[in-house]
């Protein structure tokens, strides 16, 4: 199914037809189906929407620049017309940005929320990552004085030794918003959450580190953070059981 506003238009599916809904936000890029596991075990008692962000699995390729917060108001609007009302939020990664906007700042109504190796808490970073940072930018200008049947090959190569694993997977036209979204800091819509909030995390999390599962469980009033030994970013898909049974727990929970 789709759903279009503001000349955006996105995927979506719906499984069940229960009273109590559960909206899934996934992490960036074609991620809607590692949620397969978690869809198959609450399906059965439950209403749930999951989605395709915008140039990402069956959404609208869409070539303008776009900021977190075209995300959250798409979202937003999505919940208010398809009548969604108090849903229970799952969010990986990329879609705690867009929770933390949803309730942090639009004050959407929210039943709990269940944020999965979250993203958008920015850090002063390292000195060997402004480095880093300063090299690629200064070669990305030597590049330009090269002859033009050469610079193809050298950006791409320069890309490939620089450009994180995100990056790399994005294309061109999504570069500027993958920019705009990674340089907003949310810690401010963070701290105004004060929904039942469940925290889980991989310890090994290169991603989104463990230290920002520390400070969400520090400033969201009622959350509480539960994390996994030796899992990654996607620590749901490492102990997708556990991760169901815990949820089920939680959402249970008065």
């Amino acid at each position: 199914m789709f759903f279009s506003k503001n000349n955006l238009t996105i995927y979506y599916e719906k499984y069940g037809n229960k009273k109590n809904t559960i909206l899934i936000l996934p992490g960036w890029g074609n991620t809607r189906k590692t949620f397969n596991d978690i869809i198959n075990y609450f399906k059965k008692n439950y209403t749930i929407y999951i989605i395709d962000y915008p140039n990402f699995g069956k959404s609208m390729n869409i070539t303008k620049d776009l900021t977190i917060y075209d995300y959250a108001l798409l979202i937003k609007d999505f919940i208010y017309e398809l009548n969604i009302n108090n849903p229970i939020i799952i969010c990986h990664s990329f879609g705690g940005r867009i929770t933390s906007l949803l309730s942090g700042k639009y004050q959407i109504k929210i039943k709990k929320i269940i944020m999965i190796d979250v993203a958008g808490i920015k850090r002063r970073k390292k000195l060997k990552v402004l480095i880093k940072e300063k090299t690629y930018k200064l070669l990305k200008v030597l590049i330009n004085l090269l002859p033009k049947n050469k610079r193809y090959f050298y950006r791409k190569k320069l890309l490939n030794i620089f450009g994180s694993i995100d990056y790399k997977n994005i294309s061109n036209s999504m570069r500027k918003t993958f920019q705009n979204i990674i340089n907003e800091d949310l810690k401010t819509y963070y701290k105004k959450i004060t929904i039942n909030t469940l925290i889980i995390w991989g310890d090994k999390d290169f991603d989104t580190p463990l230290k920002d599962a520390y400070y969400l469980e520090k400033n969201i009033k009622n959350s509480n953070l539960i994390i996994y030994k030796n899992a990654k970013h996607f620590s749901y898909l490492d102990y997708p059981y556990l991760t169901n049974i815990i949820i089920e727990s939680f959402i249970k929970e008065k």
